[in-house]
C-alpha cells in the first residue's frame, strides 16, 4: 500500500504531454554528437566528470539554433532544467540555467517526463533513507520532516525500505568515484523536481487526477458517430436567440460586488453571477465535475422528499460510481462514508463528500480563479455606480419619513393579548389551567 503524500496528486494522465514530446525533440538535437552543445571532461572539486556542459554554452546553441535573444533563450533553458532534462552538478537547490561557467549534464532518458515513471512515495522514502545512510544522519530541514512523514505513514514496512536503501548504497559504492558523483546528481535532480522544497514551484504540478487521456484520439466507432448525430439533432431543436438579446440579458456587476469574491470562496458561490462566473473558468480548466458535484448535494438538500432517492441514485451514478461519466476525486474515507449513507439516502447523505470537495476548490481552483484571465477580465468591465447626491433637504424630507421601528418584546405581548382574546371568544375559560400557564411562566 502507497500512501500519497500533499505534493502527489496521483496524475495518471499528462494534459501537457504533446508540449513535452516537442521539448524532447529539441533535447534530442542538443545531445547530437555534430551540431549539439559540445561536451568536455571538466574538474568538479578534485573528480573529473565527463561530458558536462555549460551554462553559457546551452545559452549559446539555443540562441543560435532557435532565432531567441539571450533572455529568450536563459527562460527557455530554465524550462528544460525545471522539466529535468538537464541537471545542474553544483548548485542542486536553485532549478535554474545560469548564462556562465555552472556545469549541467544532461538527464538520462529514463527519469525524462514523457516516460511517465511516477513518483511514488516508496521510492522517496528509500531515496531519502539512502542520503541518511550516507549522511549519516544530516539531511535538509524539509527532506528531514519528509523523512520522519513518511517514516510514521509507512512504519508497516519501513524494515524493506532501509533493506532497499543499503543495497542501493553499497550498489553506489562498487562504482568508480566520477560515476557515483553523476549518479547521486543525477537522482538528486530528479527528486527535487518531483519532491520540491516548500515555497517553490514545480514545473511537474499537473493539478487534479485525470482518468481520461486528453492526449489519445477517440477512434470512430458506431458508439463516435451516434454521439455526434444526437449532439446534432440537440443543436437543431435548441430555440436560438439573438446575439444582441442574449448579451444584453447578461448581468454586469459592480465593482464593489466582484472584489466580495475575492474575500472568501464562500462569497464567491453565495453569488448567483460569482457562481456562473467560477464555471466559465472551470469549463477552461476541464475540471467542472466539482462545482457540478456541490450543486447537486445542495439541490438534494432543498428537494423534495419525494423525489430524494431517484436524484441521490443520479448523483451517485454520475460523479461517484467507478466509471461515471463526471468522476469526482475523493479519498476512500470518506468516499467510504458516503456508499454506506447511501444505503438509506437522506438531505444531508452527501455532506462529508461535498465538504471535501469545497475544500477541494477552496485551496486550489479558487486561488487559481483569482490569478486567471477571466477573472482579470470581469473586473475591467465590472462598472462603478454614480454616487447618490442628496440635496440638504432632501436628507431632512428622509430623517422626517423614518419610523420607529417596534420593540420585539412589544409585537409578542400583543400576539399573546390577540390569543387571548380569541381563546375567550371561541369558548369558556378555565382559570385554574390559566392560573397555572402564568405560574409556569414565572
Amino acid at each position: 500500500m502507497t500512501v500519497r503524500s500533499d505534493r502527489d496528486h496521483g496524475q495518471r494522465y499528462r494534459p501537457r504531454m504533446s508540449c513535452l514530446k516537442k521539448v524532447e525533440a529539441t533535447v534530442v538535437q542538443m545531445q547530437d554528437p555534430s551540431t549539439g552543445v559540445k561536451g568536455a571532461n571538466q574538474k568538479l572539486n578534485v573528480t573529473t566528470i565527463p561530458h558536462a556542459i555549460t551554462g553559457q554554452d546551452i545559452v549559446a546553441w539555443i540562441t543560435k539554433n532557435m532565432n531567441m535573444d539571450n533572455d529568450e533563450a536563459q527562460a527557455f533553458g530554465t524550462m528544460l532544467v525545471a522539466f529535468g532534462y538537464i541537471y545542474p552538478l553544483q548548485d542542486h537547490k536553485k532549478l535554474v540555467l545560469r548564462p556562465d561557467g555552472s556545469l549541467y549534464r544532461f538527464q538520462t532518458p529514463y527519469f525524462w517526463p514523457v516516460q511517465k515513471w511516477k513518483a511514488e512515495d516508496t521510492d522517496y522514502a528509500i531515496y531519502l533513507a539512502k542520503r541518511n545512510i550516507r549522511k549519516k544522519g544530516v539531511l535538509d530541514a524539509y527532506e528531514q520532516e519528509e523523512y520522519n512523514k513518511l517514516h510514521k505513514w509507512m512504519n508497516h514496512k519501513w524494515d524493506f525500505i532501509v533493506m532497499q536503501a543499503k543495497e542501493q548504497y553499497h550498489a553506489g559504492k562498487a562504482r568508480q568515484k566520477a560515476d557515483r558523483v553523476v549518479f547521486d546528481c543525477k537522482e538528486r535532480a530528479y527528486w527535487i523536481v518531483h519532491r520540491p522544497p516548500p515555497q517553490t514551484h514545480s514545473a511537474m504540478d499537473y493539478g487534479l487526477d485525470r482518468h481520461i487521456d486528453p492526449n489519445a484520439e477517440e477512434k470512430k466507432t458506431y458508439d463516435y458517430y451516434r454521439r455526434i448525430n444526437i449532439y446534432t439533432q440537440q443543436a437543431i431543436m435548441r430555440s436560438r436567440v439573438k446575439s444582441s438579446v442574449s448579451l444584453g440579458a447578461v448581468e454586469i456587476p459592480t465593482k464593489m460586488r466582484v472584489e466580495r469574491w475575492s474575500f472568501s470562496f464562500y462569497e464567491l458561490l453565495n453569488d448567483p453571477r460569482g457562481r456562473a462566473d467560477f464555471k466559465i473558468f472551470l469549463k477552461k480548466e476541464f475540471s467542472g465535475e466539482n462545482l457540478a458535484f456541490w450543486e447537486a448535494a445542495e439541490e438534494l438538500k432543498w428537494g423534495t422528499a419525494a423525489s430524494m432517492s431517484e436524484k441521490v441514485e443520479h448523483i451517485f451514478k454520475t460523479f461517484l460510481a467507478p466509471g461515471a461519466p463526471r468522476w469526482i476525486n475523493i479519498d476512500g474515507r470518506t468516499m467510504g462514508l458516503t456508499v454506506k449513507g447511501l444505503e438509506h439516502p437522506h438531505r444531508y447523505v452527501l455532506d462529508a463528500a461535498q465538504t471535501h470537495i469545497f475544500m477541494l476548490m477552496k485551496k486550489d481552483t479558487f486561488y487559481r480563479y483569482l490569478k486567471s484571465p477571466v477573472y482579470k477580465e470581469i473586473q475591467k468591465k465590472a462598472i462603478s455606480p454614480a454616487p447618490h447626491d442628496f440635496s440638504e433637504a432632501q436628507l431632512q424630507q428622509n430623517m422626517r419619513n423614518r419610523r420607529p421601528s417596534i420593540n420585539p418584546i412589544i409585537t409578542w405581548q400583543k400576539e399573546q393579548e390577540e390569543k387571548a382574546k380569541a381563546a375567550a371568544a371561541a369558548g369558556p375559560v378555565d382559570i385554574k389551567k390559566l392560573m397555572a400557564s402564568k405560574l409556569d411562566r414565572k
